[in-house]
């Protein structure tokens, strides 16, 4: 017995640790470090007390406003504070007073070129929506001025979106047929898009922006590639030219459409589809080859439009069977606020599709907007880009537009075009207001066919197979949520998908409250250093003595589970002392440094096991945070309770690189 006491202080020495009980007021002797006594210089207590009121109010902002967005009006005269609250809401007059015509040669370019490309892509998009071409256009015109003035993100591009246009069209679809009658179908879409505008800037007006992290980037990417192959499946109707599709979305239904209506196939529109789809994907290949050629496929789209109308028209083939486009509508948006459904059986199916479109179109543009801000080393206010993309939408749909957000592969390209400032929005949406007033008839003998394999290239992006390898490789958990995300919209639905996407990534953070990491640390030889022994199979035990690490905070929701894994943890290792008629174990010591705080169950909980442990005439030895000792000692002080927990509270010394050891 004196052996495995002497292991026990050489560990102490050896760390620089001293432990006193818990019930101590504090300690007044010195502590052994290195072999030399060290008098006390800091004692570790209780924080000082605050009031309810004040606690409340720091715990608000820190979980609404942690960026603390109003430091910039603190202790400034009035008027100046009127004109920042103007900045900071409209980020135009930020970057406004500073706008240069050099800048705007850059915007110029990038907004022409992502004009060049969103004008083939929004009648495509369109069509997804189940609504007629002209609708995907006003999508490009009215939201970029909007978002021009509200928006923080440079490089950001705004308009219909293939995946939530899909995702919108199916959730529409499943109330309302398009074909039996349009104009409730038309009404139940904008008004959709009204809440989902309301959704949006709601939850940036009440800095709830954090929700859409629980999402997580597994899941997404699962979504998005099942999203982008639903999408594609879609496509071989007008791919095909079959006339009687399935409204379906999963991959069953489709392909047994597509090979029930063999007879309907046209080989006119088969050959137009592959030519210009080669094309497309050459072009791509080329700028992502040679990224100074970005060019290429930036306007590809729009060039594979020119000529497969020209092709139609020229040799007729829409008298062999190659559907077109017709007419489409002359004129900019026409209001749409005599649409809206506020009453009635819909309005409740529209607040519902509204709060789902909401979520996957801001998870998408806040993706997006970050993305590029960390490329040009710039700060994206989350909350604020939830109020301009509601503000965005709810406009929107008092303007005939179904539901925009920010396009990955539009932005990408504003990007590489050199764009400065939110002004190619305006530039883009410029040239689309030209489009809709004067240059719509021009698209009468565009092919169905070519917007199909528009669409097809332009969500073959959205499959993003080395992220997936990536996420198996790091977490096989991880994976299964994307592969779960993807399974549910390729073999069910977009929304089914979705809903399993959520589902997995909520599942996840709950299992890692309720279910937090412990290992058992040893020693490495040669050092001081304790670490997981799982992870370092050299590092040795120390005979009589089992470290146990507790990787989480402590609350009533897994207070239980780290109470019976501890024991677990104990029982296992006394079999294998038994085993191997090792020392018995006399010291159970918690290393709870990565505890960083712990509830009154919690507290409890550790009790319990102590008693547990005493009982198999084991000590308990405890390291914790001084936040932790507060708490503990609070409520010792409060409920007059025996504690005799050991407790070594450690503490960081701000400023130095190394951690420093108290007791108390």
């Amino acid at each position: 017995m004196a052996g495995e006491d002497t292991h026990y202080q050489d560990l102490e020495r050896s760390n620089g640790l001293h432990d006193s009980t818990f019930s101590n007021g504090h300690a007044h002797s010195p502590v052994a470090v290195n072999g030399e006594d060290t008098p006390f210089v800091h004692k570790v207590g209780i924080p000082p007390r605050t009031t309810i009121l004040r606690g409340f109010e720091d715990t608000l902002k820190e979980t609404f406003f942690p960026d603390d967005s109003l430091r910039q009006l603190k202790n400034e005269p009035r008027r100046l504070k009127l004109l920042l609250a103007l900045k900071y809401i409209f980020p135009i007059f930020e970057w406004g007073s500073k706008y240069k015509l050099k800048t705007f040669q850059g915007d110029l370019v990038s907004g022409l070129t992502i004009a060049s490309l969103c004008i083939p892509q929004d009648i495509a998009y369109a069509e997804l929506a189940n609504l007629p071409p002209v609708y995907g256009l006003y999508c490009s015109f009215v939201p970029p001025l909007v978002y021009s003035f509200l928006g923080s993100s440079r490089d950001i591009a705004i308009g219909p979106v293939a995946v939530v246009s899909i995702l919108l069209g199916t959730l529409l679809r499943n109330e309302v047929d398009p074909k039996e009658d349009a104009e409730l179908y038309l009404k139940l879409a904008i008004t959709s898009t009204f809440f989902t505008g309301v959704f949006q800037a709601g939850l940036g007006l009440l800095r709830l922006g954090f929700i859409i992290d629980f999402l997580s980037h597994a899941a997404i990417v699962g979504f998005m590639a099942g999203a982008a192959v639903t999408i594609g499946l879609q496509q071989l109707k007008g791919f095909f030219g079959i006339t009687n599709f399935t409204t379906k979305t999963d991959f069953i239904s489709v392909m047994r459409s597509v090979w029930r209506n063999t007879d309907q196939w046209n080989w006119h529109t088969i050959v137009i589809g592959l030519f210009f789809l080669s094309y497309l994907l050459i072009a791509k290949y080329i700028s992502k080859k040679k990224p100074r050629l970005f060019l290429v496929a930036a306007t590809a789209p729009l060039i594979s439009v020119m000529l497969a109308t020209a092709f139609v028209k020229v040799t007729r083939a829409d008298k062999h069977g190659v559907q077109v486009v017709k007419s489409i509508h002359k004129g900019i948006n026409p209001s749409s606020v005599n649409l809206f459904l506020f009453s009635g059986p819909y309005a409740a199916k529209a607040v519902e599709i509204g709060l789902v479109t909401a979520l996957v179109a801001l998870t998408e543009a806040i993706a997006i907007g970050r993305t590029f801000a960390a490329l040009k080393d710039y700060h994206l206010d989350g909350n604020k880009e939830l109020i301009a993309l509601g503000i965005m939408n709810i406009a929107g749909s008092c303007s005939s537009c179904f539901v925009s957000t920010g396009s990955f592969s539009r932005s990408a390209v504003n990007f590489a075009a050199g764009c400065n400032t939110a002004v190619s929005n305006i530039v883009m949406s410029t040239a689309v207001m030209v489009t809709l007033l004067a240059l719509t008839p021009l698209f009468y003998y565009t092919p169905d066919c070519i917007l199909s394999v528009i669409i097809i290239s332009a969500v073959i992006n959205l499959v993003d197979l080395r992220a997936a390898h990536l996420i198996w490789k790091i977490d096989k958990g991880d994976f299964l949520a994307c592969l779960g995300a993807f399974l549910g919209v390729f073999f069910v639905s977009v929304e089914i998908g979705l809903l399993i996407a959520v589902s997995i990534s909520v599942a996840k953070i709950l299992l890692h409250i309720t279910r937090p990491h412990t290992a058992i640390l040893g020693k490495i030889p040669g050092t001081n250093v304790y670490r997981n022994l799982q992870q370092y199979p050299d590092a040795a035990t120390i005979p009589g003595i089992i470290i146990i690490r507790i990787d989480a905070a402590i609350y009533f929701s897994n207070s239980n589970y780290i109470r019976d894994r501890i024991l677990r943890w104990v029982d296992d290792e006394e079999e294998k002392i038994v085993a191997s008629k090792g020392v018995p174990l006399r010291y159970t010591i918690l290393e709870m440094s990565p505890v960083m705080s712990i509830d009154t169950t919690g507290i409890h909980a550790l009790e319990d096991l102590q008693n547990a442990l005493t009982k198999k005439n084991l000590q308990v030895k405890l390291c914790v945070y001084c936040c932790v000792f507060s708490a503990m000692m609070t409520l010792k002080n409060y409920e007059s309770r025996n504690m005799s927990l050991s407790v070594t509270v450690r503490c960081i010394a701000v400023g130095t690189s190394k951690s420093k050891w108290w007791s108390n």
